[in-house]
């Protein structure tokens, strides 16, 4: 098992950045596929992106690419979200989720998660 928790959100302007951190706790960070998703007031829970257990290969949903970056530091058993250039609809919750697998976008897949944190991006 592994157990999730998530910082950094807040409330920020349109334009401006936010870093999300996941530390991990538990099993073998390394061995983790982690990811973040979001979910907006009234809306399904989104892939947003995704860093591979093994060589650190990541994926993005096009509305955030060129604009997130995720990243890991497995001596620190911690996932990062850096978010630049932000705009009103990417406020959501925020949620970091493992899987013992590869990369994938669906929800179902994942195994494991935090509690989320929120972002919110004021006009």
């Amino acid at each position: 098992q592994v157990q999730l928790v998530e910082s950094g959100g807040g409330l920020v302007q349109a334009g401006g950045s936010l870093r999300l951190s996941c530390a991990a706790s538990g099993r073998t960070f390394s061995s983790y596929t982690m990811a973040w998703f979001r979910q907006a007031p009234g809306k399904g829970r989104e892939f947003v992106a995704a860093i591979s257990r093994m060589y650190g290969n990541t994926g993005y949903v096009d509305s955030v690419k060129g604009r997130f970056t995720i990243s890991r530091d497995n001596a620190k058993n911690t996932v990062y979200l850096q978010m630049n250039s932000l705009k009103p609809e990417d406020t959501a919750v925020y949620y970091c989720a493992a899987r013992e697998g590869l990369v994938v976008v669906s929800t179902t897949a994942y195994a494991y998660w935090g509690q989320g944190t929120q972002v919110t991006v004021s006009s």
